[in-house]
């Protein structure tokens, strides 16, 4: 019995059924049955039972199944870590980055980078500041960028850069008129928002709560720019970043700022506590920090 043994008999498991199992395998049914019959004969029991409404797992079966997912997850989880160590060995940087923020730290830092050492290897990947932090904690990566708050002794962060979260609205809009608004006034209109996946979501659904309302979130996008266009159509209101802003320049648009607490998008890039950072890496985060460095100077636009 192997890994590959254990994936398959999870499937055939979730499918109760040899048959759709094998489809989903690219494999025969009749394969697929000496797999589990020669696990069968190797653990001394019974795993499954055939009835005429499809698989149904003894209490032998039930048991495998449950450590099973346990094995697999495990064993996934130290190719990763392994392809991580050897990462760092062979000197590759493998970024996960939350969306949005290399946009911030603009294309051309990767590229000065790359055009700098050559002969580092360099790949990244976007995802929402969730996923990449669930990734990051499984050991996949060799550094991450992602927005605060974290949790306390998993990682040594560098805060990038930090901004006020405005809300934004329509010209048109009454809100479009005030100096600045509170929580308060997101009560009962209809917000767009990043997913739950996004830290900017969970930041104003706390504001709402701890104010005693729940926000009227008619729509939730995977990032800022589905957002800004609604807003623009005046189809309600929502939240962003003055880059973000500047960036895109929705028509007919106004920010206005929060005047009741700390509403903060804290840029940050991390590497693992405890963890070898190699060359490779180090090299990249003082090239981060020092274009950030340039940006703040001015001395490079975004």
């Amino acid at each position: 019995m192997n890994i590959r043994d254990l994936d398959y008999f999870q499937v055939i498991c979730r499918e109760q059924s040899m048959t759709k199992a094998a489809k989903l395998l690219y494999l025969s049914p009749q394969g697929l049955s000496r797999m589990v019959q020669g696990m069968e004969a190797e653990l001394h029991t019974t795993l499954l039972l055939r009835t005429k409404q499809g698989i149904q797992l003894t209490e032998s079966g039930e048991a495998l199944l449950r450590h099973a997912g346990e094995i697999t997850g495990a064993y996934s989880n130290l190719r990763q870590e392994i392809r991580n160590i050897e990462n760092r060995i062979r000197g590759e940087i493998d970024l996960l980055s939350a969306y949005g923020i290399l946009r911030l730290l603009t294309p051309e830092c990767i590229l000065a980078f790359r055009e700098q050492y050559p002969d580092i290897t360099f790949s990244y990947r976007e995802f929402p500041d969730c996923e990449v932090e669930r990734r990051f904690l499984k050991k996949e990566g060799t550094i991450a960028f992602s927005i605060a708050p974290f949790r306390e002794g998993l990682y040594d962060v560098v805060e990038l850069e930090r901004f006020p979260i405005k809300l934004l609205v329509n010209r048109e809009h009454p809100l479009s008129r005030r100096e600045s608004v509170t929580i308060q006034d997101l009560k009962g209109e209809r917000l767009y928002i990043e997913s739950s996946e996004f830290k900017i979501h969970r930041l104003i659904q706390e504001k709402c709560q701890k104010a005693g309302f729940t926000p009227n979130i008619v729509f939730e996008t995977s990032g800022f720019s589905l957002c800004h266009k609604l807003c623009a159509q005046n189809k309600g209101v929502t939240v962003t970043v003055d880059f973000i802003f500047q960036d895109m320049k929705p028509a007919n648009t106004v920010m206005v700022p929060f005047s009741d607490g700390d509403y903060q998008w804290k840029v940050c890039m991390l590497t693992r506590s405890g963890e070898y950072i190699s060359r490779e890496t180090a090299l990249f985060c003082r090239h981060v920090q020092n274009w950030m460095g340039e940006i703040t100077a001015g001395r490079i636009v975004r």
